[in-house]
């Protein structure tokens, strides 16, 4: 089943029509409006993107205002497979209408996730024909690892960064992502930032910034003749 996903938005810094697109998915039980706050740190070395931050597909049980990409009892590899190929249809849909909306094409895209959101990034990213600008992950990992070396259709540049500290989805989970990525023939960088949590730190804020910025500046200057 495919729902119509919709949420906070940025407009370019700069005014006027977008050259880019930066779509930030957000964690397990939070929302649009938590992970769209990331933006203001962002914009002004991407003047000419918008960002759009949509809330999930289903809010979550006892959690008021959060939303769930699929449910997660636990972290068993092969029910939050399931849960990112059902939910990867609705993520699709809407970043195909977003590039519509505004005359832009994948190259022109960057997807960012948090925890769940980075699940859906990787899931959804890794499988589109043609490939985005780039993935930035924070403290999430792959799922459908076993299946991606044949489910992979893009090599987009994906950096992945997660804190040592996190006791919700372990540091290990960043390196077997990695181990993922290299053995379906892709790879990525990666940065552990030191005495973090499940949360994104100053230094790891700076270096997705730079990322994105890499990945989406020459397709701006190309963009502006």
């Amino acid at each position: 089943m495919t729902l119509f996903l919709d949420g906070p938005r940025v407009p370019p810094a700069r005014g006027g029509k977008p050259d880019t697109l930066v779509i930030l998915l957000h964690g397990y039980g939070s929302n649009g409006a938590d992970l769209i706050s990331l933006a203001p740190f962002w914009a002004k070395a991407l003047p000419g993107a918008a960002f759009v931050s949509p809330n999930a597909i289903e809010p979550t049980p006892q959690a008021p205002g959060g939303y769930q990409w699929f449910p997660i009892s636990n972290l068993d590899p092969h029910l939050m497979e399931q849960g990112a190929r059902q939910a990867a249809q609705s993520v699709d849909r809407f970043i195909d209408r977003e590039l519509e909306k505004y005359g832009l094409d994948n190259s022109r895209l960057a997807l960012v996730g948090f925890s769940q959101g980075t699940m859906m990034a990787l899931y959804v990213g890794l499988r589109r024909e043609r490939p985005l600008a780039g993935i930035l992950g924070f403290s999430g990992t792959v799922v459908g690892a076993r299946r991606l070396k044949n489910d992979l259709r893009s090599k987009p540049p994906v950096m992945l960064i997660h804190g040592d500290r996190d006791p919700v989805i372990p540091i290990t989970a960043m390196f077997d992502s990695a181990e993922a990525l290299a053995g379906a023939g892709h790879g990525a960088l990666w940065h552990v930032s030191y005495g973090v949590p499940h949360s994104i730190g100053p230094d790891g804020l700076e270096l997705g910034g730079q990322f994105l910025v890499n990945c989406l500046k020459t397709k701006q200057i190309v963009a502006n003749g």
